[in-house]
């Protein structure tokens, strides 16, 4: 097994079998993901799959704010910002450990105790069980860097209910524990302090019968009952604006609502971001309702590297993160500049990426 400080992976003995743990190590930088991370945590997980003795995955986080706050944007800005094809190359590798985790064969595990956004959602949400704490904040939010929700996010975030996915998707808007397990994201919330009682107990139960529905009645016994849903008495809102067939409809939707402050700050803050992400962002939603997972990742391949082409990614990524101005310039600047035939070269195959 490798020794590697960042994400550290062991094994724990247990009762007819042993648990895979993957434990996320950079507290400092809220465990955001880098290429070498990325690598070892799907080279592992592919080991773990093939290995009998293993009867299940458990990823979790140190000790800090974050499971996991994403890909390590100001490392990606600063390495490869005049070099696409090493920075294609870190999106590739994301891209298949989301495809390992969601097609892993034994129970994965993701404890979501803390800030997980982006590439923190790829690696928890697509898994098997996801287990929230009161700590969780959870957010997609890239269209406010001029990118959108890679990592397949368009393929959870298209299938939440109230179009609440578009929603989040199209504002980046943050949500906590109880909106999360009403909407699905997870499927459990248990106390955080309970943790390592949880994981012992799973290394303790045999798993060999039916792994799956064992898993969920051993956390169902740490379950407490998630609070009220923040987010819903906003599903009306919500719901009538993200219903329509474009982004400029879901605008003058919210615009129309004049007398609704819930609409009215939903617009605000849909002004600030990328008109390019927007309309993208919501092809993609569109799409990915109707697509399965692996054609969702195609897909997001190709919209990465048009992404990485283009001008709002990097100008986003300095101005959110670098210089922290929060004062994008967009290109272009306006939503009704951002045509249909943009919108759709996103989506042809980029024909040399080397």
């Amino acid at each position: 097994m490798p020794t590697f400080s960042e994400v550290l992976f062991e094994t724990l003995p247990g009762r007819e079998g042993d648990l895979g743990v993957i434990t996320l190590n950079r507290p400092e930088v809220l465990n955001s993901l880098n290429h070498d991370m990325i690598k070892a945590m799907d080279g592992q997980l592919k080991i773990w799959a093939d290995q009998p003795q293993i009867k299940a995955v458990i990823i979790r986080a140190a000790p800090g704010r974050a499971f996991c706050a994403g890909g390590d944007l100001r490392l990606t800005y600063q390495r490869f910002h005049h070099d696409d094809a090493r920075l294609i190359e870190f999106f590739i590798d994301e891209y298949e450990l989301n495809r390992t985790i969601f097609h892993y064969p034994k129970p994965y595990i993701a404890l979501l105790d803390g800030i997980t956004m982006g590439g923190g959602a790829g690696i928890s949400i697509h898994g098997s069980h996801r287990v929230a704490t009161e700590r969780l904040l959870f957010a997609m939010p890239e269209v406010g860097i001029g990118f959108y929700p890679d990592v397949g996010g368009c393929y959870f975030l298209s299938r939440l209910p109230h179009f609440t996915g578009f929603y989040l998707g199209l504002t980046g808007t943050k949500i906590a524990s109880d909106d999360c397990v009403a909407l699905g994201i997870a499927q459990f919330k248990i106390p955080s302090e309970k943790i390592p009682t949880l994981v012992a107990m799973l290394a303790d139960t045999p798993l060999s019968s039916e792994p799956k529905k064992i898993v969920d009645s051993i956390i169902s016994k740490f379950q407490v009952e998630a609070g009220p849903a923040l987010l819903a008495p906003t599903y009306p809102t919500i719901e009538s604006a993200f219903s329509q067939q474009s982004v400029e409809n879901i605008m003058h939707s919210l615009e129309a609502d004049h007398e609704n402050p819930l609409a009215q700050a939903i617009l605000a803050e849909m002004e600030k971001k990328s008109p390019t992400s927007l309309k993208v962002t919501f092809k993609a939603l569109m799409k990915a309702r109707h697509q399965d997972f692996n054609a969702v990742m195609e897909q997001d391949l190709c919209l990465t590297q048009h992404f990485m082409q283009g001008h709002d990614f990097f100008e986003g990524i300095r101005s959110v993160i670098i210089d922290k101005d929060q004062r994008p310039h967009w290109q272009p600047s306006r939503l009704i500049l951002v045509t249909d035939k943009l919108v759709d070269s996103y989506f042809q195959a980029v024909e040399d990426t080397a």
